[in-house]
């Protein structure tokens, strides 16, 4: 006779702000190992855009990422993704 399987019940979704944390943290993770790699910054920016825009079209479709991502000129422009290093 086998006893049941017991399972742990499962954790309630994090609030969005913290999967974004959760996310942008294993993403930092990845990023560094694949740099200990060798593998070029370059690379792996362009990488991971393909793999965000088509993660986005998987979800949302053509269209609304190519809305999306027509705003993204500007936001670049204002700053939204410089990093200041500026150190104190």
């Amino acid at each position: 006779m086998s006893s049941p399987i017991s399972y742990a019940p499962a954790r309630a979704p994090l609030p969005d702000h913290e999967q974004k944390q959760a996310a942008l943290s294993y993403l930092n993770e990845a990023w560094a190992e694949a740099r200990h790699d060798g593998v070029d910054g370059d690379c792996l920016a362009q990488a991971s855009l393909f793999a965000a825009l088509a993660e986005l079209v998987g979800t949302y479709g053509e269209d609304p990422v190519a809305k999306f991502v027509e705003g993204l000129a500007g936001r670049v422009r204002n700053g939204e993704f410089s990093v200041d290093l500026a150190r104190q």
